[in-house]
């Protein structure tokens, strides 16, 4: 009588369910992923329409109380609502406004600034190339960067910090260095954002795409401050 043959490595009821959790991990995962390089479009596209409705307008420069508070207040109802569809609705309610926030400093910079429009355009490019260039790098190599956690969350608070004394205190001589460690916690944020996403640590897109795209807010305004950082406009 023939004996049966041992199972091999993967097979039986284990090793299927094993490679079952493994295969819905992985859809789970490119569905996130897919599911935020969409809205972070989207997003992208409607915070260009409304800061270009505000260039056209004229729309004065909101203070920074109005610009915080309003920024703060829409993402707060964000993170609230992120499980349901009224959750997308303040996705672009907070992008938007994000979008007519910077319309009056694109303005200034067109209208103000020698080759401002140039510049523009070199820090939207920057920008692009950014993005492209360190999400190419954790989808490629897939490396695990949740360690710089810790790192990043200290660099925000900073960060905040050096933005509250800036509403009281005049830091115009440490600009450059403001806006360079700026773009450069923001491209860490990209890093370890992206890295969640595709190690199961981020698994709600709406949430994943607010990370995002106030990353590459952040490094726009920014790179646009560095590239016209030669006069006080």
């Amino acid at each position: 009588m023939q004996q049966p043959r041992p199972l091999g490595p993967g097979q039986g009821p284990t090793g299927a369910v094993y490679q079952e959790a493994i295969r819905e991990s992985a859809l789970s995962t490119n569905k996130v992923l897919k599911n935020t390089y969409l809205l972070l479009a989207a997003t992208l596209v409607f915070s260009a329409m409304t800061a270009t409705v505000a260039m056209v307008a004229n729309v004065p420069y909101f203070g920074p109380f109005v610009t915080l508070g309003g920024y703060f207040g829409l993402l707060f109802l964000t993170h609230k609502l992120r499980n349901s569809s009224a959750g997308l609705v303040c996705v672009f309610a907070l992008t938007g406004f994000m979008g007519l926030t910077l319309g009056p400093l694109l303005s200034a910079y067109i209208q103000n600034v020698p080759n401002g429009g140039q510049l523009v355009l070199t820090s939207l490019a920057t920008t692009g190339l950014v993005f492209l260039a360190l999400s190419g790098y954790v989808l490629t190599t897939r490396k695990d960067l949740s360690f710089m956690g810790g790192f990043l969350m200290v660099g925000l608070i900073g960060m905040l910090g050096v933005i509250l004394i800036g509403l009281f205190v005049d830091l115009s001589a440490f600009n450059m260095a403001i806006s360079g460690g700026i773009v450069l916690l923001m491209s860490g944020m990209i890093l370890f954002q992206t890295s969640a996403i595709i190690h199961g640590g981020e698994r709600n897109y709406i949430l994943a795409t607010v990370g995002l795209y106030v990353s590459l807010y952040n490094i726009f305004i920014n790179l646009l401050m560095l590239f016209g950082m030669g006069g006080d406009d």
